[in-house]
């Protein structure tokens, strides 16, 4: 199969639509199949020149919209060379630019929407939304009602993106999502990460990771960590992940407010061998999220043995909670705090119980190799009917 993915950038810590496209396309890469990346980055992108896969990069792009006048041009005169064609993410003009040059096309399309249609962005940001109401019958309802498929990572998320938009059609479908294990020995990777942040040795460690966003409820997490964990000396907050938005500062007067300013470890952007250290150094990982379409690092945490605390706008919180593999409460300070007590609260017996959960969970739910092949024969057979539509033709 030659498969084309089209996404706005492939800019490092863009977070997990980016890191969806670099884990399907080394896996599928790894199975025989040809793989290309469409991006509106500009030629001789660093990122891009790095990335595993061949990368168009077909910009630059302009505005938040990231306009390329460069790409649909491009997917009319190449869409043909692709057995299908997935589109990764909305509300940025490769989307609409993918509906224009693929509509009427023989070559398949599918979109992932990546939690995109969540209606979470709907209440929280009414005038954006208001804003989208003005693209969405001419672009993104037209993408979605036209493509072959419309993928999503769980049933939650296929159910809540029906929400937030009354003009709504489209092929749903679940398919899940994963990552990888671990690629390193643990133990060496928590050496290394405890050598860069020593002051952590011997602490228990309550770890959140990811971009320090309001979406994450990261203020929530530090007044409810202040409030119960910070009362033992032994407990240690690690925040990290990238400040891409400048919320951190506000972030960091909350924790010297709170007179826990000691207690919270800023990391910045861990990856690599920091990154699977710091999971592997922790005795818990929290993300109580007001929205969350998929959450990778709650399925990294899981493929190293590590409990999750997370709220249940996470739209994996079932599968967490069934497999009994971490604790789910809601995005309120309230919540978390009664999460947190909760963990406290446990014996050594039941948070060893609940460890050795953790990598079944991950197996069973969130194993990109799995999820991966299971996607491709989804594609194959979206393509293998488009083809056999045209014959009849």
């Amino acid at each position: 199969m030659r498969v084309l993915q089209i996404i706005s950038s492939v800019a490092v810590g863009l977070g997990g639509v980016l890191e969806c496209v670099r884990m399907l396309s080394e896996e599928w890469t790894k199975a025989g199949h040809e793989v290309e990346v469409a991006s509106l980055d500009a030629p001789g992108f660093p990122d891009a020149l790095a990335f595993p896969v061949q990368v168009h990069t077909l910009g630059p792009s302009f505005s938040k919209y990231a306009y390329s006048s460069a790409l649909y041009p491009w997917l009319r005169d190449h869409h043909h060379e692709y057995d299908v064609v997935l589109v990764h993410g909305l509300w940025q003009y490769h989307a609409f630019a993918s509906w224009r040059a693929l509509h009427n096309q023989a070559t398949p399309y599918t979109v992932f929407t990546h939690g995109m249609l969540d209606p979470y962005f709907k209440r929280r940001f009414p005038f954006k939304h208001l804003k989208k109401w003005l693209f969405w019958p001419w672009s993104e309802y037209r993408l979605l009602r036209d493509a072959k498929a419309v993928m999503f990572t769980c049933e939650e998320e296929k159910v809540l993106a029906r929400q937030s938009f009354f003009l709504y059609k489209a092929h749903e479908l679940v398919v899940g999502l994963g990552t990888k294990q671990y690629p390193l020995t643990l133990e060496d990777a928590r050496g290394a990460f405890l050598s860069c942040f020593p002051v952590l040795r011997g602490k228990r460690l309550l770890i959140f990771m990811g971009r320090l966003h309001p979406k994450k409820a990261c203020d929530i997490l530090i007044e409810a960590f202040a409030s119960t964990l910070a009362n033992d000396p032994a407990w240690q907050l690690v925040m990290a992940g990238p400040d891409l938005d400048g919320w951190g500062p506000a972030l960091e007067r909350i924790a010297s407010q709170l007179d826990i300013q000691n207690r919270v470890t800023w990391t910045g952007m861990l990856q690599g061998e920091l990154k699977w250290g710091a999971l592997a150094a922790s005795e818990v990982l929290t993300l109580p999220s007001h929205q969350e379409n998929f959450g990778v690092v709650v399925a990294e945490a899981l493929a190293c043995g590590l409990p999750v605390i997370l709220s249940d706008q996470v739209n994996i919180w079932r599968e967490v909670q069934s497999s009994e593999a971490g604790l789910v409460t809601s995005d309120t300070r309230a919540g978390v705090e009664n999460a947190l007590l909760r963990w406290s609260s446990m014996t050594e017996v039941e948070r060893e119980s609940m460890r050795e959960r953790c990598i079944p969970c991950f197996q069973t739910y969130f194993d990109i190799h799995s999820v991966s092949t299971t996607l491709m024969k989804t594609l194959e057979g979206l393509a293998a009917r488009s083809r056999a539509q045209a014959e009849t033709v």
